[in-house]
């Protein structure tokens, strides 16, 4: 295992209004005090009654997907929450992933794609999320 999963984040327009509606889907508490991460305009969370974590990430210009037409594909990404940056980041570039974004100035997370392409975060346990 490399890493724990942390939550899983969905793109949106209004990061809050999405948090309450899932928080009406699956139960839970939207933007919980949570020392992983900072809660701001950009930034929500839902901390579902079954323990996993949503959260919700604004975007400039969200595209919503249009299923199933692939030109507006679905649109989330998985963050590992990892003891070490550096070893984490060898193995995952072992297994296949491509560095997108190395996290410059010290920031506790980086981005990598996995072997379709998709995004996905390592992030440094007891750091404020990506």
């Amino acid at each position: 295992m490399i890493g724990r999963l942390q939550c899983i984040v969905l793109d949106c327009p209004d990061p809050r209004a999405l948090g309450r509606f899932y928080a009406e889907v699956f139960g839970g508490e939207v933007d919980r005090p949570d020392s992983r991460w900072e809660i701001d305009d950009d930034w929500s969370t839902l901390h579902t009654q079954g323990g996993q974590v949503l959260a919700f990430q604004r975007v400039a210009d969200h595209r919503p997907p249009q299923w199933p037409d692939p030109a507006h594909p679905q649109q989330f990404h998985l963050d590992a929450g990892v003891t070490d940056l550096d070893a984490a980041e060898r193995q995952v570039l072992a297994l296949g992933a491509t560095l997108l974004d190395a996290g410059e100035g010290g920031r506790g997370w980086r981005v990598y794609a996995d072997p379709a392409g998709h995004p996905f975060c390592l992030v440094r346990e007891g750091v404020l999320g990506s």
